[in-house]
């Protein structure tokens, strides 16, 4: 089987009535669309398997090969949000330090930011569309990973309203401790070590979801691909740090982000 390339409009776009509410999603739609990002895809009449596409995104994705390995022809609008943001982000911090593949501190924070949006999206659309495919399919994993974590069922359902009663302050917060624990444990030579990191963050609301965000895969990336020891490397860490400090004092990080680097119009959902 050879995958196929596909832009957005090849697509069929699942569920995507249920974001209509979601203001900012029609913009990351049209500014994923002005990426010219491509997806990759099954010939007609077959479909590659979910984790045969899992495996492909997490193992071989590239910030120099703008490309997504989809099932089929489908796509949810919480994937288009969330690749919408790493080629957003990505573009960003390219201008800022060109010069050969991103940083360590570039792809955490990227990635930081699509997956704390990920939670976003369950405060936005938990109560306004609970039925709505995201939900019924994202909330039970991280129920799981927060159960495995140590987190009662009720203690989950507070975390989930405290989520919904204010997306803005979740986002940021999943944000931040991502961005913590990724450079914390991306230093770490040992299990002992990576075990004495992770034991720093128990107590933080968030702590039960950390390992539903795959921070292996982004570790494990970032060692292997990323650009390092270099001046250019360095720059960029600081440059990235002081962002990172900035969005940590804004009153709303997700409206900083949507003002400076979200800057498309508004397109209506059908």
């Amino acid at each position: 089987m050879i995958l196929r390339s596909l832009s957005l409009d090849d697509l069929t776009i699942d569920d995507e009535a249920s974001f209509r509410h979601v203001a900012l999603y029609a913009r990351l739609k049209q500014a994923l669309r002005e990426s010219r990002h491509r997806f990759r895809t099954a010939p007609p009449g077959e479909r590659a398997s979910w984790d045969r596409a899992l495996f492909l995104n997490l193992t071989f994705w590239s910030s120099a090969d703008e490309s997504s390995v989809l099932c089929d022809e489908h796509i949810a609008p919480d994937v288009i949000a969330h690749t919408a943001w790493h080629a957003i982000v990505g573009k960003r911090l390219a201008d800022m330090s060109p010069a050969g593949p991103p940083s360590a501190a570039a792809l955490l924070f990227s990635e930081a930011i699509a997956s704390a949006f990920d939670l976003y999206l369950v405060g936005r659309l938990i109560m306004n569309a609970p039925d709505c495919d995201f939900i019924t399919s994202q909330v039970p994993i991280m129920a799981e990973a927060a159960e495995q974590a140590g987190l009662s069922e009720t203690g989950f359902a507070s975390l989930m309203r405290e989520v919904s009663d204010n997306p803005e302050r979740a986002f940021e917060d999943m944000r931040a401790l991502l961005v913590d624990a990724g450079r914390a444990l991306g230093t770490c030579v040992d299990a002992d070590q990576a075990q004495s990191v992770l034991e720093t963050f128990v107590g933080h609301r968030f702590e039960p979801l950390l390992h539903h965000f795959q921070l292996s895969n982004w570790i494990l990336y970032s060692r292997a691909y990323a650009r390092t020891s270099t001046a250019d490397a360095r720059n960029s860490e600081k440059a990235i740090l002081r962002l990172d400090r900035d969005l940590r004092a804004c009153p709303v990080s997700l409206d900083w982000l949507a003002t400076n680097w979200l800057t498309t119009s508004d397109v209506a959902i059908p």
